[in-house]
């Protein structure tokens, strides 16, 4: 086990009606938490960082940090949302072992350019590319849209673009937005764009970006103790079991739930106990609710646990 690249993960994943989790970390406490709860269920997991967390914490260093925690787990080291072929050389040449390559915003044959540029780098040093047709709405991180340019995924580009640059899996846009605030009335996902991406690319494995459920119990919780996330909500995770045990969603992208959880341990603690100034008092408290979360997710909503 240890680091892997996604080819037999996500195969193994469509042929058991299972999805592998892909969480966005940013610094030990979170990592740890993630991978405490891969190692108590026995699921395999995506770990990943976007150019924004490694501008933060350094990619030599995170690459470190999940290299010395990922010997008895199925891992897989992501870069999220690299926008250059220089964002996916640099992850790749650290020891991640899977790129995604955002190409989204750029025009149709720009996309395939620059993604095939890089699943040929990326292919002669055994790590696998994920890339992108279609943009969300929403903001997260480095990554921002207005609704007015989000647009979904073409069934029929997605299986030129797929034929054309050898990529590994396709993010696709069917209903889901970055951010904390997905949507403005009822929760809606075109499962029926996803099921005429499925005819056209039958067994391709297919990802879900912007895709957080926003457990209001956290919510509530970091409301308590002064957030204000008033309105914050999420793509419910019934529409998400569905995507993920009945069709080729084979990785679902997870950050927004787990920043909401980490800093609703970090208030609760800072506010019972306000004469702490131990970092570990809060931090720990932060990452237990960050691995509440991801063990809800691997059990309820993607049905990876107790498969690796």
């Amino acid at each position: 086990m240890g680091l892997q690249n996604s080819k037999q993960l996500f195969k193994h994943a469509i042929e058991n009606n299972y999805a592998i989790g892909a969480f966005n970390f940013v610094n030990l406490e979170t990592l740890s938490a993630i991978l405490d709860a891969a190692t108590e269920l026995n699921s395999p997991v995506i770990v990943q960082c976007s150019t924004g967390a490694i501008k933060y914490a350094g990619i030599k260093e995170i690459a470190a940090m999940v290299q010395a925690k990922a010997d008895n787990l199925q891992v897989i080291l992501n870069l999220d949302h690299g926008k250059t072929f220089e964002d996916c050389k640099n992850a790749i040449d650290n020891g991640f072992t899977n790129v995604m390559i955002d190409a989204s915003s750029l025009p149709f044959e720009e996309n395939i350019a620059l993604t095939k540029q890089v699943v040929e780098y990326a292919h002669s040093k055994n790590v696998t590319v994920e890339a992108e047709l279609g943009v969300l709405a929403g903001v997260e991180d480095e990554v921002s849209a207005s609704s007015d340019d989000a647009k979904y995924t073409n069934p029929q580009q997605a299986k030129e673009f797929v034929e054309r640059t050898g990529v590994d899996s396709l993010a696709i846009a069917i209903g889901t937005s970055h951010g904390t605030h997905k949507f403005a009335g009822e929760a809606k996902l075109r499962f029926d764009i996803l099921e005429q991406i499925e005819a056209l690319l039958p067994g391709f494995p297919l990802v879900l970006h912007g895709a957080s459920s926003i457990p209001q119990d956290m919510v509530k919780l970091a409301e308590q103790y002064g957030a204000k996330l008033k309105g914050a909500n999420g793509i419910p995770e019934e529409m998400l079991q569905v995507a993920t045990t009945k069709h080729n969603v084979v990785k679902v992208n997870v950050d927004s739930d787990l920043r909401i959880a980490f800093t609703a341990g970090i208030r609760e603690i800072l506010n019972t106990k306000p004469e702490t100034v131990d970092l570990r008092d809060y931090l720990k408290q932060g990452k237990k609710y960050v691995t509440e979360v991801v063990k809800n997710k691997m059990i309820s909503v993607f049905n990876s646990a107790h498969k690796a």
